[in-house]
Order: C-alpha cells, then sequence, then structure tokens
C-alpha cells in the first residue's frame, strides 16, 4: 500500500508526476503545485494524489470525507468513467491532510452575487480563484461542494492515466497509441492481447504525461447512471470502520465534561470520589473542564460525572430570552450587508397594500448520531489522530499546534463520519484527544463525548430574528423589505481557526435571504450581526437554513394579503427573474397536482430557495389524523445542472428534507444559566419513520451549470411545512420549532 508522505513532485496542468516504482496521475492546475502526499511500496504501481494502481487493482485517494452522503462512489465514478474501469474495480480510501487535495470550489461560492447571475466572466474568476483553496489549505467537505470541485479534476485525471498508460502499451507491442483501446483495467491492442494496467505503471512513469481531452456525454457509462454505493455492504455489515471503532494495542478510553455554560472557566475540581472507581486510571484538567481516563468508555463517562466541579458563568446572557433580546439590539445598528436593494424600498407605491412581521426561529444542535469522538497517540515526536472530520488540513494543524509539533510531524486519518452537517468542520474534539495524549505519551487514547456533552458543548446554528415588510398591489408583489439579525458563524470560525477577525459583509449570513431568484421592483434585503458569544458554527445550508423559512413564509403572506395562489405568485415572480427557479415551481406543481383541489381535512404549502447553486421547491401536505395533524406527502424538484447519480441525488434531497423538518418541527436549544437545557434526543427530538411523509423526487437539468446536492434540500422544508400548517389550520407560523403551536404527531 501506498505510503503518505510530504514528497514534492512534478506537476502539470492536466498531467501526472512520477512516484518510484510506479506512475502517478493528476490534475490541478496550480502555479506552484502542491506536494504530491504519495509514495509508493515496493512493486506497487503508485499514481499522484488521487490514484494509485497495484496488484488489487485501482485505488481513489478521495479527498471528500464519507459521512453517508456518497462521496466516495461519485468521486470513484468520475475517475472509473475515463480510466475504463468498473466501479467495483476501485478501492476508495479517505486521503491524508493535504494541500494537493484542496477544495477548488469553496473560494468560487465565496464571491460575491447572488449565484444565479454569474456569468461566464464571473464564472472563469471563480475557477481561476479556487486555486486559492491550496495557498489557504482548504482541505475540507462541505458547502455542497464535492462534485463541482472534482467533476473535471477526477476525470482529467483518470483520463490522463487512461492515455499515458496507452502509450505505454504501444511502445512495448510497437504499434500507434490511436490503434489501441481501454476496458476492464487492460489496455487491448487490435489482435485482442490485453496488458494490465498493473503491468504498464512502471513503464508509464517514465513517459512524459499525456494530457487527453474529456470524453463526451454520448459515451458515458457511469455518469449519470445510479450506481451501486461502494461503502454499502461494509456499513451494511458492521465492518466500516467509523472514529468510534478505533481500536489500538494498548488502548485507554475516555470521557470528557466540560463546562455546560460554554465560554465559561473552570475554578477547580475535586476527582476523589472519581478516582476510588476500580478501572479509572487518572483525571486530566482540560482547562475549562476534565476527562477521566479508564478502562472502558463507559466507566470513564460514569466517572466524570462523579468529578466535583466549581464551574464559572458564561460570558453571554443566561436565559434564552435574553440571548434574544441581545440578537434584536443588531437591528439598531447599522447593517453589516445591503446586497441587494433594487428600486426605492422606503417608499409605499401609491395604491399598494403593505403588511409586516417579525419571525424567530431558534439555536439548532447539529445532533450527528455518532457523538463526537477522536483517538490520539503521541510517540517518538509524532503525533497520530484518528477521526471523523470535514476539514482535515485545519484539524492536523490544530492538534499539531496542541502537540507543540509542526504539522509534518501529524498524521491524520479520516474515518468514516457517523453524520457531520458542518460539525465537523470543527477540531475541538481532536484537540482535546491530542491534550490527552499528551498527558499520556506512548498511549492510545480515544476520547468519547457523551451525547449529552455533545449536545451542550455544539457550534450550534444560530438563533435568528427577522423584521419583514412587504406590499402588494393588484395580485403582484411590488415591494420587499427584509432585515434579519444572528451572530456570525463565519466570524466566530475564522477567529477559532486563525484568531482573525471577519471583514467586509458576510454572505453567508444573507445566503438564501438576498439571493431568493423573485423579481419584485422594490426589493431591499439587510444583514444584521449581533455579538452575542454563543458558540455557533456551520449547519447543514448555514444562513439558508433560516433565511428560507424568513422569507418564504413571508412570500406566502404576500400572497395570501393579494388574494392569489401562493404558487402562481411566486411562479410569475421567477419567471421574471431566473427560468431554473420557475422550471422547479412548475415541477412541483405537477408532481403534486397542485391545482387539483385538496381533499378535505388536508392543506399544501410550497417554498422554493436557491443556495449551493440549485434552485429548490417542496410541497408538503398535512392532514388531520386521530386529533394530531401529521405530514402525509411531500414533492421536491430540484435543477443540479449535472446528475452525476440520480438515485442518490434522490437520497441526498430526501435526507435534507427530513433534517430540516425535523428541526423545524421539533428542533430547539434553549438556555438556562448559561447552559443548554437539551441533552439527549428526549428533549431535542426528530422525525421518526411513522412521522415521516412519503416523498417523490424530480431531478431537472436546466441550468448551465452544477449545482450541489448535500445541503439544497434542506431550506425550504420548514417553510413549506409552515405554509401548509396554515393551509389547513388558518393559523401562521412565525417561529419555530412548530410543536409550540401545533399538535403534530409525535
Amino acid at each position: 500500500m501506498a505510503s503518505i508522505g510530504k514528497i514534492a513532485r512534478r506537476s502539470f496542468l492536466i498531467g501526472s508526476a512520477a512516484i518510484v516504482g510506479g506512475v502517478a496521475f493528476g490534475a490541478y492546475s496550480v502555479s506552484r503545485p502542491a506536494p504530491n502526499p504519495l509514495t509508493a511500496g515496493k512493486g506497487e504501481a503508485a499514481l499522484n494524489p488521487f490514484v494509485l494502481i497495484d496488484q488489487q487493482g485501482v485505488t481513489l485517494y478521495a479527498p471528500r470525507a464519507e459521512m453517508g452522503q456518497g462521496v466516495k462512489t461519485s468521486w470513484a465514478a468520475l475517475i472509473a468513467e475515463e480510466l475504463d474501469v468498473d466501479l467495483d474495480q476501485v478501492r476508495v480510501l479517505h486521503g491524508p491532510a493535504a494541500k494537493a487535495y484542496y477544495n477548488s470550489a469553496f473560494m468560487t461560492d465565496a464571491l460575491p452575487g447572488k449565484g444565479y447571475d454569474r456569468g461566464e466572466i464571473s464564472h472563469a474568476i471563480g475557477n481561476a480563484l479556487g486555486h486559492l483553496g491550496k495557498v489557504l489549505n482548504l482541505h475540507g467537505t462541505g458547502g455542497s461542494t464535492s462534485m463541482k470541485d472534482g467533476f473535471v479534476r477526477l476525470r482529467a485525471a483518470g483520463a490522463s492515466a487512461r492515455e499515458t498508460l496507452k502509450q505505454a502499451a504501444a511502445e512495448r507491442l510497437g504499434v500507434a497509441r490511436s490503434q489501441l483501446r481501454t476496458a476492464q483495467g487492460a489496455v487491448i491492442a487490435p489482435d485482442g492481447t490485453k496488458i494490465a494496467y498493473a503491468d504498464l505503471a512502471e513503464a508509464a512513469a517514465q513517459l512524459e504525461p499525456i494530457e487527453a481531452e474529456l470524453r463526451p456525454s454520448s459515451q458515458w457509462r457511469l455518469i449519470g447512471k445510479s450506481q451501486h454505493r461502494v461503502d454499502m455492504v461494509s456499513k451494511a455489515t458492521g465492518t466500516a470502520t467509523f472514529g468510534i471503532d478505533v481500536r489500538l494495542p494498548g488502548m485507554k478510553f475516555a470521557a470528557l465534561r466540560m463546562n455546560p455554560a460554554q465560554g465559561g472557566g473552570m475554578s477547580g475540581f475535586d476527582a476523589t470520589d472519581a478516582l476510588k472507581m476500580p478501572g479509572v486510571e487518572r483525571v486530566v484538567d482540560m482547562g475549562s473542564g476534565i476527562a477521566v481516563v479508564a478502562s472502558n468508555t463507559w466507566l470513564a463517562m460514569q466517572a466524570a460525572e462523579a468529578v466535583q466541579i466549581d464551574w464559572q458563568a458564561a460570558p453571554y446572557p443566561p436565559e434564552t430570552d435574553q440571548i434574544f433580546a441581545r440578537i434584536a439590539e443588531a437591528f439598531d445598528d447599522a447593517p453589516n450587508s445591503v446586497m441587494r436593494d433594487d428600486g426605492d424600498a422606503d417608499q409605499l407605491p401609491p395604491g399598494a397594500t403593505e403588511l409586516a412581521a417579525e419571525y424567530q426561529v431558534p439555536y439548532l444542535a447539529h445532533a450527528t448520531m455518532e457523538p463526537m469522538n477522536a483517538t490520539a497517540l503521541l510517540e517518538d515526536g509524532k503525533l497520530t489522530v484518528w477521526c471523523g472530520n470535514q476539514m482535515p488540513g485545519f484539524t492536523q494543524m490544530k492538534c499539531a499546534a496542541e502537540a507543540g509539533l509542526d504539522a509534518e510531524q501529524v498524521d491524520l486519518h479520516t474515518t468514516y463520519l457517523g453524520g457531520g452537517f458542518g460539525r465537523r468542520v470543527e477540531f475541538d474534539y481532536a484537540v482535546y484527544a491530542t491534550r490527552l495524549a499528551k498527558a499520556m505519551p506512548g498511549v492510545p487514547v480515544q476520547l468519547t463525548w457523551s451525547r449529552e456533552e455533545d449536545l451542550r458543548h455544539d457550534m450550534y446554528r444560530p438563533g435568528a430574528l427577522a423584521r419583514m415588510r412587504g406590499a402588494v398591489k393588484d395580485g403582484q408583489a411590488v415591494l420587499l423589505d427584509g432585515k434579519v439579525a444572528a451572530a456570525s458563524p463565519v466570524a466566530q470560525a475564522m477567529d477559532r481557526v486563525a484568531g482573525l477577525p471577519a471583514a467586509g459583509p458576510d454572505k453567508v449570513h444573507v445566503e438564501g435571504f438576498f439571493n431568493t431568484p423573485y423579481a419584485i421592483p422594490n426589493h431591499r434585503m439587510a444583514g444584521h450581526l449581533s455579538d452575542v458569544e454563543v458558540p455557533v458554527g456551520f449547519w447543514r445550508s448555514v444562513g439558508n437554513s433560516f433565511n428560507a423559512f424568513f422569507v418564504e413564509s413571508f412570500v406566502d403572506e404576500m400572497a395570501h394579503a393579494a388574494q392569489r395562489d401562493p404558487l402562481d405568485f411566486r411562479l410569475e415572480m421567477a419567471r421574471r427573474e431566473w427560468e431554473p427557479a420557475a422550471a422547479v415551481l412548475e415541477a412541483v406543481r405537477e408532481m403534486s397536482g397542485w391545482d387539483s383541489p385538496s381533499p378535505a381535512g388536508t392543506g399544501r404549502g410550497v417554498a422554493l430557495c436557491y443556495s449551493f447553486g440549485t434552485p429548490v421547491a417542496q410541497v408538503i401536505e398535512v392532514a388531520q389524523q386521530d386529533g394530531s395533524i401529521r405530514m402525509t406527502r411531500a414533492w421536491i424538484a430540484a435543477d443540479l445542472g449535472r446528475v452525476i447519480d440520480p438515485d442518490n441525488t434522490r437520497a441526498q434531497m430526501f435526507g435534507a428534507m427530513a433534517y430540516g423538518l425535523s428541526a423545524a418541527c421539533f428542533g430547539e436549544i434553549t438556555f438556562a444559566d448559561g447552559a443548554a437545557e437539551q441533552g439527549n434526543f428526549p428533549d431535542y427530538d426528530a422525525l421518526r419513520m411513522h412521522t415521516m411523509p412519503a416523498v417523490q423526487v424530480q431531478l431537472l437539468e436546466n441550468q448551465p451549470r452544477m449545482g450541489g446536492a448535500g445541503e439544497p434540500g434542506t431550506p425550504p422544508a420548514a417553510p413549506a411545512l409552515a405554509n401548509a400548517l396554515f393551509d389547513l389550520t388558518g393559523i401562521r407560523a412565525r417561529r419555530l420549532p412548530l410543536m409550540h403551536d401545533f399538535d403534530l404527531l409525535v
């Protein structure tokens, strides 16, 4: 198996880098190429940062974390498509932390503008800026970017490999490369002679790499077709290794107990009772809390609860109402951004009917099924860390700083993630494990958070407020003026990662707020940043997750004030603004039978959100059943421009909507005495199988560029459900979760 080492190699615009014993094929365009992290072992035919060929076949080193979204399968399909191998011939491993695996789409998505209005020049600038991801060490998974980042890079790597291997075969056989073809991991001569890739790799390493053209879509075998997941068997049989499954010789197990008032310190602790428990080895001071090391995880958790600790107060207001009062104060300050300011939103058009509303959404936890965990071993001046994570480069850097080492002295092994949703963009759990490894050099220590520690020490989706004002005239929206206030995940994350202040307008704060694809003549949307210090971070779909609720709930109110059908009202505005947005509305209209009368005792709601390059429309149907309200059916239409794997993409949309509906119905983190009151799933509930509606998903490919898949299904869920509840009950939901105002089936 190839080893991981920071060894600089030659690189090319679309080319390859020679590696000892074989050949490495790459696809990265940078003026100063990133080091290739792979080296080959004896008898192996190696490949670049992405592909390695040995006697077992083709191995893809995937730079994006597999957290249930199917990225291993889709990236493997991109390589296999051009390399002429079947998917079951590709073994997929997580790549190491390395600049070569930078995410080129992170910077592109951060460009100013609505996104859907981006022209060819802006798109080209975004592609060029994408390579800054290498300089900034943006090796990460998030923002629904994996396919946007990999669609060309991985195919180019496969195509270069294929043609260079063919050239090696051509020289061996004494024929022209054009006479050869490839299939099933072999080069095939006109007379039927087959030479396996593994037998050609060493010779190919001596050749100049061939910059091959990508195959047209008419020749695709895998892209655009549903594939069996490459990790299906291991996950179904329980043999897949998640962070919590790591086992090493001599391992010790640890549990964490930190100040429940986040940001507050610890004045002292008494571990006498915990240390008397058989199997407990030590209690470690973690700064603002303690960790107990023991012979097993359950014992460590029980012992942690036995430690007497004197906690200090949190730096933010202690009660929920006080926190939201602080958030509301942000409206009194100048806005951080006004990214949409069309027409004159200050003046009410003559003859128009004005309306206004205020909305509130709570803090939310990520609630990943696998709680935070990491395993660390510090030995002989080298730190090794095993954990599921979304940002290997940052995690490696922070663990190195904790251990007093250079990043090159830290090996980070990314395991499967039992859910990420943005929580594993953070690195606190890995740093804590490193702190324990420092205290116990030579001993591997696995730190596992209890569910209570996990929920109460999250970087939450921020609580947010919106003040909306609008006007309608002659059945049309003529004015929309919105203000949103919340703390900034970007600002806090920049401080946690680099100790740097955020500067300029915060686009993430107002995404899904200013760039809803509706044409309204007087349209202004402002973002106000709160300085409340409750820890916040990136939660699935980030700002879109609350802004879509604000905008689409208020647009629904405007439609009813205009005495218009809510879907028709949206459709007219979308047609004038951006046709792909109108197309997804048309699709859910047809799928749901929107124009047919609803059965008695049912209600339907619609919502639209453009996020991460993808417009998504949803219709949700609710019904009165046995004294409760349940969701019966749901329809989703999404336009991703290009669909790599239809079944996987449908699953992404389904899962993202379920995540959004769970939060809309039951999700909230509230505070008392500075601590989160929710500690486990009984008080932070989710949809169950019997409460989930039947879902139909339609995928469109009308827009010119590829959009994301992992997050865009979340934002429309809450407003579509809230609007359906209004249709059923006549009660308008202006706060979440909905369980406070409606008798929902649980």
